[in-house]
This record gives structure tokens, sequence and C-alpha cells, in this order.
């Protein structure tokens, strides 16, 4: 068996369809690369990394296999001496690629230039995902749909039998306590959501509340291939600093599909994806200028909401939640993946067809799909300065709102600025009400830290030193200090105690009028849909504490 690729999307594709081979049946495996994309850059090394043996083109050309599989087709894989085997490498077919199609009607994998070479049709099977794409196969190539089979989407099956590990993929890329996650997905071209709204993704960061939201981002792997890991990742350092998460191009995504909440995408296929996993879903850009009118891409362009830019993410955000129907967008998923539940095992018996003349006998029971692999994000540190805003309640309670900072991206003044001792920008720690340490274990002490800073930032309010997980250390105007701890709820862990977040809170409570003595008696932190009961102490002169609320 020959899986044959030619960018890196097509290549985790074959990959994908070459697991559907039992090992126990004892067929070799071998990949190669199919030279010509622009794409291609790093695809033997990647490949070599996921353990096939792979061949050169030159050498695959020189040999025999009883099957070559593709998820992107091209006129030259004439020359391999296989049976070829093609499947797209997203959801359907539904871009126009002139440059491979030939004309400006054709989706790209569906076109007679790539399918047919001197009157024969290339290709000895077409997989496609839905019933509706042999009536468009038989307008651009009608020779070609005797070749043609609907055999769903095994990667989507994929996606939908990880939906149990959901949890494990959130606590993977650090989204707990009542977190929404937003993914960003962009395909490529001037036409996706990073060629029209480069800024989308630093403006949306910094827009959404950090304690409410984390925020991910899905590019598509041409991307990645045509500017570079490097320049991509240079592009994004402000978001990157701000709290965005990358996800790697070349695995991942899928469980970002599972993990998500909120999408803003474009036409590409992740976006599709996620739409028919019932994310909420919300188009930046919808690509209408090179898909297929026809596709339910396009359909999917012309139908689902909206966001716009340049307005507020954050009330749009919340009013897509609210207003979120999936079944606005069901039909039009539906008409692109069919047959999904039972994807694997209709791929697997198109496979296993091709190899039945070597006494290699189709499996007993259907494919089983096995979860998609964790997100490996590539992220940076958490911010270190914030601006805030919140509510403080009769009942005790303190509603903290935080935006993280960056440099030369503040369009407004939301409120005052709590920042960590370990951010660089001077203004803002002269400028802030709230300046807390976060790392535990430093010298001095956390009474004396506090102690010192005072005098180092007198326009600080609040000061902060963390001294565990759990529990900090917190000076107050005039020379007061109290130990915070959280208190464990019952059945349940300790609640970690985030020393920028209680900063914040104190803060806001003494803007509220409140005391320090009134700390005393404790209090509940609200960020978004998180709370933790907090619980201050004094120290006296015996070492004991009182006021200790239990």
């Amino acid at each position: 068996m020959l899986g044959v690729a030619r960018t890196l999307t097509s290549a985790t594709r074959v990959l994908d369809v070459l697991g559907l081979l039992r090992p126990e049946d004892g067929i070799d495996k071998y990949c190669t690369v199919n030279p010509g994309s622009a794409f291609a850059e790093g695809l033997p090394e990647y490949l070599a990394s996921m353990g096939v043996q792979v061949l050169t083109w030159k050498e695959a050309t020189r040999r025999s296999f009883d099957l070559a599989v593709a998820c992107a087709v091209h006129p030259s894989m004439r020359r391999l001496r296989a049976p070829l085997m093609v499947l797209p490498h997203g959801a359907g077919y539904n871009r126009l690629v002139t440059e491979s199609t030939g004309d400006t009607t054709s989706p790209a994998g569906l076109s007679r230039r790539e399918l047919v070479h001197r009157g024969r049709v290339v290709p000895a099977a077409i997989g496609l995902s839905h019933h509706d794409q042999l009536a468009r196969l038989l307008r651009t190539c009608p020779e070609a749909v005797p070749r043609a089979a609907v055999i769903g989407d095994w990667c989507f099956q994929r996606i939908l039998a990880s939906r149990q590990m959901r949890d494990w993929y959130r606590d993977r890329l650090g989204v707990a306590d009542g977190r929404r996650l937003v993914v960003i997905h962009s395909t490529w071209s001037e036409h996706s959501l990073l060629g029209r709204y480069p800024q989308l993704p630093l403006d949306l960061v910094t827009s959404l509340p950090s304690d409410e939201f984390a925020v991910a981002a899905v590019f598509h792997p041409n991307v990645w291939a045509r500017h570079s890991s490097l320049a991509v990742l240079e592009r994004l350092g402000k978001a990157m600093d701000a709290g965005l998460m990358v996800i790697p191009p070349q695995e991942g995504w899928r469980a970002v599909v599972v993990a998500g909440d909120c999408v803003i995408g474009d036409h590409g296929s992740t976006t599709f994806y996620s739409a028919a996993a019932d994310r909420v879903t919300l188009l930046a850009a919808n690509g209408l200028d090179e898909l297929d009118p026809a596709s339910p891409a396009a359909a999917f362009g012309r139908s689902a909401p909206r966001i716009d830019p340049g307005g507020d993410l954050y009330a749009q955000l919340l009013c897509a939640e609210k207003d979120h129907d999936p079944s606005v967008l069901r039909p039009i998923v539906d008409s692109q993946l069919a047959d999904v539940d039972k994807s694997g095992e209709l791929t697997q018996r198109r496979l296993y067809a091709f190899l039945e003349h070597r006494g290699v006998r189709l499996p007993e029971a259907p494919p089983d799909p096995s979860p998609v692999p964790h997100p490996e994000p590539i992220r940076r540190l958490p911010p270190t300065a914030y601006e805030v805003t919140g509510t403080v309640h009769g009942d005790g309670t303190v509603d903290v709102q935080r935006w993280p900072l960056v440099a030369g991206h503040c369009e407004r003044e939301r409120g005052f600025y709590a920042v960590a001792t370990e951010t660089s920008h001077t203004v803002w720690k002269q400028s802030a009400d709230v300046v807390a340490r976060v790392l535990a274990g430093a010298a001095p002490s956390p009474p004396e830290w506090c102690l010192r800073e005072a005098e180092r930032y007198p326009g600080a309010a609040v000061l902060v030193a963390r001294i565990d997980e759990a529990s900090a250390v917190v000076r107050l105007p005039g020379g007061t200090l109290l130990e915070a701890r959280t208190s464990r709820p019952w059945g349940g862990p300790q609640p970690a105690l985030d020393p920028l977040v209680l900063g914040a809170a104190v803060n806001l409570w003494l803007m509220d009028g409140r005391t320090g003595e009134e700390l005393t008696e404790g209090l509940v932190v609200r960020t978004g849909r998180h709370r933790v009961q907090v619980t201050f102490s004094r120290r006296t002169d015996d070492g004991l504490g009182v006021g200790i609320v239990t």
C-alpha cells in the first residue's frame, strides 16, 4: 500500500486512512510525496517522524503496489504503477483552484483535468463524502462517475467518536473553572479570515475577559508552509503574550473542535466541521469568491451567522451564544457529510477490495474509531498585566472581569491596572492599583515582600504575594497585612488562588467603600462562571490568626 501526499493537509488525511488497514493483515505501508506543490516543504521529514517508510517519488514510480491512496489528486499520479484511490482532504470538494483544474467551474478534486489523461480516467476509485457530490461530478467529469463511491468522512467520524474525551482535551488546553473556549479557524488565501482580518486574533484575545474565555487559533497548514513557523508565531507574538494558544498544523485541530465552545472562522473545512459538531459558529469571512457556488461550503458561507471584526466582539459572542440553534445549519452540514457513522466501514471496505486478489480478507467487524490525539498548543507565559472592572454585591460576592494589557493596543480604558512584578512595562507598574508577586517560594518572604514593595509602588492600593497555590499575603492601605486562603468545598479539591485575581477583588472591595476589617468575614470572588470563597486572617502577637471564617 502506498500513501501519496502533496501537502501536509493531505498527508495527515492519508495517514488517517492508512490506519484503517489492520496490522494483523501484514500489509506493508509506504508513503511518498508527489512533487510540485508549493506547500510540500518538510513533508518527507514529517512522514518519517510518524514512523512510516518514506520513498522518493522516483522510487515510488518504479515500484508496483496493490493500491495507492491520495487525498489530493494530481495528473502526475498517473505515473504510479498501482490502482489509485483518491479522497478529499477536507470536508468534501468545494474550492475553485484554476491552476489545478484548468477552469473556473470545477471544484478541485472533481475536474476533468485532474481525473482524466488522454481520455482515460486515472483513479480506480474516487471517494465522495455525500451523494450530492455525484451530481456535481456528473457535471464536471461524467466519465469518472462509474469510479465514484460515497464513503462518508472518516476524519469526522473520529471527531464525533472523540466527544467523550472533551474534558481531557480541555484539561490539556488549560480550559477549566467554567471558561469557554473560543477557537479561531482560518484557511489560507486572501479570502480567508487571516487574509481579510490579520488583526482579529489580537483583537479577540484582548476583547474577551480572560477569566471567562480562553482563545485558541487553528490555521490551515498552507499558512504555515507559505510563511514558515517562525514567521507565523512572530506575527502572533502580541496575541500570544495576551494568552492566545496556537495549535500546530500537524495535529490538534480535531481535538480543539471537540473541546471548543464557540468558533470564529471562515469557509475552511475546520470551521465546517465545528458547525457540524454543533458549536456556536460565526463567520468573519465566507470565501464565496473562491468556492463552487453549488457546494455546501458556499451555502454555509451564505447562511452561517456573521461576526463584525470591527464591532464589539464580546457582545457579539454573547449574543451568538444566546441565539445559537444547531438546527439552522444542520441541513447544510448534512448535505456535505453522509453516512458518518459508517464512514470507516465504507472506506475500509473500498480499500480491502483492492487486496482481495492477494488473499487479504475484509475484517468481519467494522473499524472502531479511536479518539483523536491530544492537542499540544503552542503558548507563552500567562499575561502579567490586566485592566480590571467589577462589581461588589451585598452578600460579599465580588465579580471580577480582567482584560490582558497589550502595549500599543489599548483602544479604551476600562478600569484600573492589576500587574505582576514580572511585567516589563514600567508605566503599567507605576500606574497600577494592584501589584502582585505570582511566584511562590521566592525571597524575601511574602510579608516582607509586601512591606518592601509598598515603598517602591506608593500608588498601589493593594499588594499581594503568593504563599502557595491556595494562599497569599495581602497588604492593604495603611500597612495592614492579611493572609488569604481559599476554602475547600465539600467533595472538591482546594481551589487555586490567583494573586492578581485576589488583588483585583480586594481593590474592588475597597473602592466600594468596604473596609479591611470587613474582609475578615470572608468574601466570594466570582470570575465568569467560576467562584471561590476566600477567608482572611490577621497575625497577632502570639502568632495565631484571628477572624478566620470556616
